[in-house]
């Protein structure tokens, strides 16, 4: 049997590809425990380093507290990117060679700079040029609002070129407007096609909230260096930071998975383009 793009691989194939995969899992299990090794030799697993995480509620306290932090700084961060992203991807999609211009601008300025620089810009320029305090928080959630919102413009636009021409002919000789039917007719059907793309960007910015220690904003990694200085265990510090923001990440994934699979979301959507399109 075949698909549209490729032929299934066959017995050898298979076979070749299994075998493939498990020196990959031998090399990939020898490379970790040379590392666990390693780090036993030197001390890493001594109870002493770890116990701080069981034994000081105080720690436990701060890790939260950075946690907090860093959920906020990202919650906000997202809603304030999606909407600025569809506004610019809508820009980028119109009729007006003017407005078209307008959205390009936006994504190549803001797309183009490291964060970094964006974020240093609201906390340290921005309050000298308008005399405006800005706090911690909103200079990381700007700059991350911003550049990311620049990228998921793109990743809308893409989405919505991405859909076959026929749908906007259809709507366009049902007499819709533009605006109308980018609404009703293209976004609905993009936003499951790019999901995956926009939970993607969400990934990445859940981690690059991690530059907030560079404003002093108080979020997980930032309190994991503070704690650092006193306990002493930098590899025990970074690899639970490590993993919360893995739990996070994954947790990220599993909702853009269930809102893929959901038929209920999917029905309605189906079902408000077909209403429209009549």
């Amino acid at each position: 049997m075949s698909t549209l793009l490729y032929d299934e691989p066959g017995p050898v194939t298979r076979a070749r590809l299994r075998s493939w995969s498990v020196v990959a899992l031998l090399v990939i299990g020898l490379a970790v425990g040379l590392v666990c090794w390693r780090l036993w030799g030197q001390g890493q697993f001594e109870e002493d380093l770890w116990a701080p995480f069981l034994d000081e509620p105080a720690l436990r306290t701060g890790l939260v507290g950075g946690l907090v932090g860093t959920l906020q700084a990202a919650a906000m961060a997202m809603a304030l990117a999606l909407v600025v992203g569809f506004a610019v991807a809508v820009a980028r999609l119109s009729p007006s060679r003017v407005v078209q211009a307008a959205g390009a601008t936006f994504v190549w300025f803001f797309r183009g700079p490291p964060l970094l620089i964006l974020i240093l810009f609201f906390f340290l320029a921005f309050p000298m040029a308008f005399d405006i305090d800005i706090t911690p928080f909103w200079a990381l959630v700007l700059g991350l609002m911003l550049y990311n919102g620049a990228v998921l413009a793109e990743v809308i636009r893409a989405g919505v070129l991405a859909l076959p021409r026929g749908q906007e002919e259809a709507a366009v000789a049902l007499g819709m407007r533009r605006g109308t039917t980018l609404r009703y007719v293209l976004l609905p059907q993009a936003v499951r096609n790019m999901l995956p793309a926009v939970i993607s960007q969400m990934v990445i910015l859940v981690k690059d909230t991690s530059l907030g220690f560079v404003v002093s904003y108080g979020e997980l990694l930032r309190y994991g260096n503070t704690a650092i200085q006193v306990l002493d265990n930098p590899i025990q510090m970074y690899l639970v930071v490590a993993l919360i923001f893995i739990a996070i990440n994954m947790s990220l994934s599993r909702v853009a998975h269930a809102l893929e699979k959901n038929p209920v979301a999917s029905g309605l959507r189906r079902r408000r383009t077909v209403a429209e399109s009549r």
